[in-house]
């Protein structure tokens, strides 16, 4: 690939997840335990060499890099780093390192830790090439990535059927959403003329005025509301809980499930602020955001209460970045960072709890604080920010978004009101987490409840700490992180200035009574837990089963159209067959007029009409032979005929070859004919051989006509004297057509070769066959038929 303009350091940080990837389960079996720290190395790198772009662009700048990739349909292998694209890329990579070593405490006794730790390395790399690609098609093959490596992922334990169920699940619909990005952006390229992100970036209102904005903007849409849970889509999420607790921890933190987020934020300046856009996005976010919160709340797993919410909170960005203004954009980046802290810190818990009480069941848990101090202390941080209480990052992102919202008329209402009730859900799941299991008594059920290792304990930890440490140090934090994101995914510079210090103000206000609310919905969680459970099984449907029944609906539908297409007749699927070649002959030369005009007979020799003569002798014996052999034998005579008229045209090299092809042609047909036994004749009434001879009859009639069209065109001479210029200059060949079989053409002559062979084993295999039981007479070699 030709260099365009290369960034080592972007180059290298795209690189090394890969690298590590494929070198983990080598240093799994060289390292054992002290893998992980080795392998984290590779994230922080990549972390420590994309911070270093943020001088740049902290100021507004723009680092391109990238390789020509495919030219001739203007695809490039390109990346673009930008306040949006560094932001993701840092929370990737440096929860990613923590991820690593979390999985190396977490898995130290799995027999396949090596594997797991490649899938890991080779997701995070698939995700860190989504964040940073520029050109559409680019995008779209990291975008597939991340589809691949979490199929392998959340089916890591593939002796389970829950685990494999679930894998298929996030494959099938992340996959068909993926299906339609690619179309979207096929479209955006044959319309508007655009090939990355940059240039749709510039091109201003060209998508939004396009007539095609409608088909666009659905099938971006469905990519990012497959991609990041969108109701009804959001079922393989809680599903994908089937994987080993590292990968929940980062897929729901700050890779997988953002990633239709983040195409959202990324294309907001170019399809966003329309009637459709401020529409469609607050209305499912706002149905996510309650009803995944509310399913929180009735979960009592812990990492399924902590899937749902992850769910509600999808859905509240995506309501966000719908309702399009500044404020609820700067909200919305403001609650992402958020998210991607006290999530991944929580879903660590959730795994250390599992690891150290061998239970995750909320109801069966409690009295851990005494034993897990580390574990416990981790939580409480996570959930106060996660429940938006000052001062932790949760606080700053809650405040924004009621600041967004407070406006009187009804569609902020209501929007309001969506994002008051999720948010008090939320933060009620959050301490249903982060007390329950470690407040009261430990029950008697629970032997040695345990601290688990340094490497599982410290992920949370950290993540913790830098969610209070982000609002404390609330400047440095905004000017990193937030403004440079904002910025990219408003179009335009912007001031973020919120604090953890409280304002008496409406947004305060509103953010007290969530607080207030989620209290009282932790308090009457069980009750509500009881009552949500009864409505769905009072609805018994759902998308979950819905999912189910279109597979099994898919199964049927393809076992019935395979029983009646491959009904097990050969004579079917030759008249199938033979009709689709008719159609494709005769349509495009009717829909595009290029039937040929009626040829002049030309005039020919006298031996010229004898060879026509016994061409038309061996067609009319073809047709009246009583038997099969004698009708393969007269075939043989079109090919004989044919090689004449190549020989008296002057072309005895094809002459010899047509003669040679004929003759194996009838030897081997024949050989074969006589160890078979089939009627010696076709004693089909008439009305059975009338179709398939007016098939026979159109299928000449078609290459006929065919043939006739490509004389008639005006001759392009340009192959020909390419071929006759360079034979012998480059090929050292006088013969020029076996130059072009053997040189120009030898790829394509191996392929032919290779397909002379296989059809000699199978003929092989066919005269191997003895036919009839043993003992039994053998037929007579003049009654064999095809």
């Amino acid at each position: 690939m030709a260099e365009i303009e290369a960034t080592t350091g972007g180059t290298l940080a795209l690189a090394l997840p890969f690298i590590a990837a494929a070198l983990a389960p080598i240093l799994r079996r060289i390292f054992g335990a002290y893998a992980a720290w080795i392998l984290a190395v590779a994230p922080a790198t990549a972390f420590a060499l994309i911070f270093t772009f943020l001088p740049t662009v902290t100021a507004g700048g723009v680092i391109s890099f990238g390789y020509e990739w495919i030219p001739a349909f203007d695809v490039r292998f390109s990346f673009r780093i930008d306040g949006l694209a560094s932001t993701f890329a840092l929370l990737i990579t440096g929860i990613g390192t923590l991820i690593v070593l979390y999985s190396g405490g977490y898995l130290a006794s799995h027999r396949d830790q090596g594997r797991f730790f490649s899938f890991i390395l080779m997701f995070m790399g698939s995700m860190l090439g989504l964040v940073l690609a520029d050109d559409l098609m680019t995008l779209f093959v990291y975008w597939e990535l991340t589809s691949i490596t979490s199929f392998l992922l959340i089916g890591f334990d593939h002796e389970r059927e829950k685990a494999r169920r679930g894998a298929i699940q996030a494959l099938a619909i992340t996959g068909g959403g993926g299906l339609a990005l690619l179309a979207g952006f096929i479209l955006i390229r044959e319309v508007a003329g655009l090939n990355s992100m940059t240039e749709i970036l510039a091109a201003g209102d060209a998508l939004r005025t396009s007539p095609y904005y409608l088909p666009i903007f659905v099938l971006v849409l469905c990519g990012a509301f497959t991609k990041s849970a969108q109701m009804p889509f959001h079922v393989w999420l809680p599903n994908a809980m089937e994987a080993p607790t590292p990968v929940s921890a980062y897929l729901h933190s700050a890779t997988m499930v953002k990633a239709g987020v983040y195409l959202l934020l990324r294309t907001q300046p170019a399809l966003g602020d329309t009637a459709l856009w401020t529409t469609v996005l607050p209305l499912f976010g706002s149905v996510t955001l309650v009803l995944g919160a509310l399913l929180a709340v009735r979960a009592t797993d812990i990492k399924i209460t902590l899937a749902y919410t992850t769910v509600a909170s999808l859905g509240l960005l995506v309501m966000l970045i719908g309702v399009s203004t500044e404020y609820a954009l700067v909200g919305a980046v403001l609650y992402l960072i958020a998210h991607s802290l006290f999530k991944g810190g929580l879903f660590m818990v959730a795994g250390s709890v599992d690891h150290g009480a061998h239970t995750r069941e909320i109801d069966k848990l409690g009295g851990l604080a005494k034993h897990m101090p580390i574990t416990f202390v981790a939580a409480l941080l996570c959930a106060l920010s996660m429940g938006g209480i000052t001062p932790f990052v949760g606080f700053l992102a809650k405040e924004e978004i009621y600041h967004a919202l407070e406006y009187g008329d009804a569609y902020h209402v209501a929007l309001m009101a969506a994002a008051i009730l999720g948010n008090a859900l939320m933060f009620a799941a959050a301490f249903i987490v982060a007390l329950k299991p470690f407040v009261g008594r430990l029950p008697e059920t629970i032997h040695h409840p345990h601290e688990g290792s340094p490497t599982i304990w410290l992920g949370p930890l950290v993540l913790g700490v830098l969610g209070l440490l982000g609002a404390l140090f609330y400047e440095t934090y905004h000017q990193l992180f937030s403004v440079p994101m904002a910025s990219s995914a408003i179009g335009a510079p912007t001031e973020i200035d919120i604090s953890w210090v409280p304002h008496l103000n409406l947004a305060f206000a509103l953010s007290m009574a969530t607080i207030v609310l989620g209290i009282v919905i932790y308090l009457a969680s069980n009750a509500i837990r009881a009552a949500t459970s009864g409505v769905i099984s009072a609805i018994g449907w759902g998308p979950d089963h819905g999912f189910d029944q279109a597979m099994r609906g898919l199964l049927r539908f393809s076992f019935w159209s395979t029983s009646r297409i491959q009904s097990g007749r050969l004579d079917y699927y030759m008249t199938v067959t033979v009709m689709v070649i008719i159609a494709a002959l005769f349509v495009p030369m009717i829909l595009g007029g290029a039937l040929p005009v009626e040829p002049q007979m030309p005039e020919l020799r006298f031996y010229e009409w004898i060879v026509v003569a016994v061409v038309l002798v061996g067609i009319l014996a073809v047709v009246i032979a009583k038997n099969r052999l004698t009708a393969i034998v007269s075939l043989g005579i079109q090919g004989f005929g044919t090689a004449l008229l190549f020989m008296l045209l002057g072309a005895p090299d094809l002459s010899f070859t047509q003669f040679m092809v004929e003759t194996l042609s009838v030897v081997i047909l024949a050989l074969v004919m006589t160890r078979l036994k089939l009627s010696p004749a076709d004693h089909r009434p008439l009305r059975e051989k009338l179709p398939d001879a007016a098939l026979a009859v159109a299928g000449g009639a078609g290459f006929g006509l065919f043939l006739l069209s490509i004389v008639q065109r005006p001759f392009d001479p340009v192959l020909s004297d390419f071929f006759e210029r360079y034979s012998y200059a480059i090929a050292h060949g006088h013969n020029i057509v076996n130059v072009i079989i053997v040189d120009f053409r030898g790829v394509d002559t191996m392929g032919e070769l290779a397909v002379v062979m296989a059809a000699g084993l199978a003929i092989l295999a066919l005269i191997r066959i003895r036919v009839g039981r043993k003992g039994a007479a053998q037929p007579d070699p003049t009654e064999a038929t095809p």
